[in-house]
């Protein structure tokens, strides 16, 4: 036997391996669900409702098309989507997955068509009727609230899904010296994935199973709720996620598309297929991110928070999303708002509110971009309130790291972490005080710079503890995954988890490499089929790196044993005497490869020891945190920005993160994820807005309307990595994925309204667009005599 063959560089946890999938994908050879082909496979449109709001009096079809076309009438048997929760005073809503009875938001499925091909389909949709009475249609989520509105579900007498209240002693911080209040809203956005949704349905006759593929997130949520709305059991379908392109969220959810789409594979015999297209996913699916938000910070002189205190509405569209339902972003503001931040009162009143808009969904970084946007602005106006520097209060408030694991005044359980540090390392390396130098100096071409800061903590990897109180259809358990030996030699890794760009093909091969050194090059990520892995909830919240890579190491761990048994006796030694090194396993006298050891199980079952483990090469197993109140990454962001008040143009001069995910797996993946979600946040801050009209219209149905940052928008942003491992998880990784995207909004707006406020400008409404710069800077200019004379 040779000694252990020794790769050129480490491969396991920590390595900058590049991701193994980009080789597929930079060649082309991804397969989305558009690419994907079948024998008889027909196409499909759908009819959608151009109201917001309108009862459905009639809906004609000629006699020539209608055996392709298909309403509510014609799917017996079809529950509609709910999406319920158990918190006190839920009030559900159900989504016929064809309208019925009324619409409720413009883009709503009425009728599904099909026909050989998609142009041939939209046209049989042009010809479908409706006869539709306009009903008042609610677009403003205050105006929703207020008595005498329309209403979304008219059995419910109101337009609010839910509404919480948390008040932990707000009183006690009304005598503060400084009162900081202020009204504070992001707009509404799309996700805008460069892959929108879509799907296949066919009926596989030989197993008797209906297969949808799709491009989602969740492939096992998905099939429990095609189960619920189809009225079949689980066992009977098959959900397939091939490569996906992006999905932040957008992709979470069961669709009313894959529902019909199951639904006519089923009574036509053939396979059908839906492809999403552009103006479909801007004006009729899902959005995100629409918070308005009442904040009053309380403060003693030197910064320090004696209390805050918020009312927070947030629209959730017409309808309860599944699985997350409705109350998921509005219910998590008042527990994660207080964020990184240590102080004794705090009141928060919530409310989720349906309009006649697309349902909201959990968008990257979920509520936290929206908190992190209203507390870090009010912290800043503390800050001018107080004459000091805004790092100076955001230090005084920040919890230590001599505190943790610190339960904060919400009962987060925060890990790890040093945020004091963070804040640090982020002021110096942007420079804070040749930024103000550089102020009081002044631009030569008139513009004003400004330097802004955001600090958010992301808490990731919720466990079973964090979500069996939400009562939702979906509550995370242990996940699982497989390992199992090839007759060759090569590892096997089965996920229920689906990768749609985090990289998972690569990271968990690092995982397992680190456990039992085969080479990433001879492993093997299965994921996305819900015939071939585990039950998982899916890919959400961060939680990838944490349960899927906890889950992973588990299952290796126990493959190393029984390989180490069966190693140690092809070297005449105890298994205790033994360890694995580059796939080998080494012995005092010797060493046995992997390869040879799974030839010796597959092939030669006589050279085995007594006693070997019957199930052999191949393990599944199960992992929860040792905590599972999930994992508290956390970053400082720090901007600097030139303004031009005439014109309302910003450009980003520099960028600094300071970031802390506990142990990395691979840190050039986490920079992608990092960078990425920093596009995404700047998309938020200056460019992405839905805006719709008094009738709930949409107005930006392409990507004229719709502005996405380009190359020229998004800066070389400079990334310095802490790594404060946590005590609860697999090699103290933490979750990573979303963070880049929730503090841009904040650092971004900080950094503007530094550089305008000596003219007497506050942005508070994201994206800060130069039209709302313009108008705002004309304004105080306006009013700056009127205070001149009161003075």
């Amino acid at each position: 036997m040779n000694g252990p063959a020794q790769p050129l560089e480490p491969e396991g946890v920590g390595a900058r391996l590049p991701r193994k999938e980009d080789d597929r994908y930079m060649r082309g050879r991804g397969q989305y669900v558009a690419d994907i082909k079948m024998a008889g496979m027909q196409d499909v449109a759908f009819v959608r409702s151009p109201l917001a709001h309108a009862r459905i009096r009639a809906i004609r079809i000629p006699d020539d098309i209608r055996a392709q076309v298909f309403t509510a009438d014609d799917l017996d048997g079809v529950n509609p989507i709910r999406a319920v929760s158990g918190l006190p005073g839920f009030k559900p809503s159900e989504q016929p997955v064809l309208a019925r009875g009324k619409v409720r938001q413009v883009g709503e499925l009425v009728a599904m068509c099909v026909a050989p091909t998609r142009a041939e389909a939209e046209d049989i949709a042009e010809r479908v009727e409706l006869d539709l009475e306009e009903l008042p249609a609610l677009h403003d989520m205050l105006r929703a609230r207020e008595p005498g509105a329309a209403l979304v579900h008219e059995h419910w007498g109101d337009n609010v899904f839910l509404e919480t209240l948390v008040d932990i002693g707000i009183a006690s911080a009304f005598d503060a010296p400084i009162k900081v209040s202020r009204t504070i809203s992001t707009s509404r956005q799309c996700m805008a994935p460069i892959e929108g949704r879509g799907a296949i349905a066919h009926v596989d006759h030989r197993l008797d199973q209906l297969t949808v593929t799709t491009s989602c997130q969740m492939p096992h949520i998905v099939r429990s709720g095609l189960s619920e709305c189809l009225g079949i059991e689980e066992g009977r379908i098959r959900v397939v996620a091939p490569d996906v392109g992006g999905g932040f969220g957008y992709k979470g959810i069961l669709l009313p598309e894959e529902v019909c789409l199951g639904w006519l594979a089923l009574r036509l015999g053939h396979p059908v297929r839906w492809i999403e297209d552009r103006r479909e996913h801007l004006t009729a699916s899902a959005n995100c991110r629409e918070h308005h938000y009442e904040i009053t910070v309380y403060a003693d002189r030197d910064g320090a928070i004696r209390g805050v205190d918020c009312e927070a509405t947030v629209d959730s569209g017409a309808y309860s999303a599944y699985p997350f339902s409705a109350c998921l972003e509005a219910a998590q503001v008042a527990s994660i708002l207080p964020g990184p931040y240590d102080f004794p009162a705090y009141r928060c009143r919530t409310w989720s509110v349906a309009t006649n808009k697309a349902p909201i969904l959990p968008y990257r970084g979920v509520a936290r971009t929206g908190v992190c946007f209203a507390l870090e602005l009010a912290l800043d106006a503390v800050a001018a309130e107080a004459g000091l520097p805004p790092e100076i209060v955001r230090a005084k408030n920040l919890v230590r790291p001599e505190q943790m694991p610190f339960d904060n005044i919400t009962k987060k359980h925060f890990d790890s972490g040093d945020y004091p540090e963070a804040l640090r390392r982020a002021v110096a390396a942007i420079g804070a005080e040749d930024v103000r130098a550089r102020q009081k100096r002044g631009e030569p071409d008139g513009r004003r710079i400004g330097l802004g800061l955001s600090i958010y903590c992301e808490q990731a990897a919720h466990g079973t503890s964090v979500y069996s109180g939400w009562g939702i259809p979906m509550v995370p358990g242990h996940e699982q995954a497989g390992a199992r030996i090839t007759p060759d030699g090569g590892l096997e890794l089965r996920i229920g988890a689906q990768s749609h760009g985090q990289g998972l093909e690569t990271t968990l091969a690092q995982v397992a490499n680190e456990i039992l050194g085969v080479p990433v090059s001879q492993i093997r990520v299965v994921h996305g089929d819900t015939a071939m892995t585990p039950y998982s909830t899916g890919a959400w919240g961060s939680r990838m790196m944490v349960m899927a890579g906890g889950a992973v190491a588990t299952a290796a761990k126990a493959l190393a044993d029984r390989l180490a048994a069966i190693g140690a006796h092809l070297l005449q030694t105890d298994p205790s005497e033994v360890r694995f090194e580059a796939g080998h396993v080494v012995g005092r006298a010797g060493d046995v490869s992997v390869a040879q050891i799974a030839r010796v199980w597959y092939r030669r079952p006589q050279d085995l020891p007594q006693g070997v483990h019957g199930a052999g090469l191949e393990v599944t197993a199960g992992y929860k945190p040792v905590r599972d109140s999930g994992t508290f990454s956390y970053a400082a962001h720090a901007v600097v920005v030139a303004v031009d008040p005439e014109v309302g143009q910003v450009e980003i001069l520099d960028y600094v993160i300071v970031e802390d995910g506990g142990v990395l797996v691979n840190p050039m993946v986490v920079d992608g994820q990092i960078l990425g979600g920093l596009a995404q946040g700047i998309g938020t801050a200056l460019l992405e807005e839905m805006p719709f009209d008094g009738a709930g219209q949409p107005l930006a149905s392409t990507f004229a309307d719709y502005l996405l940052p380009g190359a020229a928008e998004v800066p070389a942003a400079r990334i310095d990595h802490m790594e404060t491992p946590s005590p609860y998880t697999q090699f103290g990784v933490k979750g990573i994925g979303e963070g880049g995207a929730i503090a841009p909004p904040a650092a971004v707006t900080n950094a503007i309204n530094d550089a305008l406020r000596p003219l007497g400008v506050e942005m508070l409404v994201s994206p800060v667009t130069p039209r709302r710069i313009v108008e705002a800077v004309l304004a105080a200019r306006a009013a700056a005599p009127a205070r001149k004379d009161a003075a």
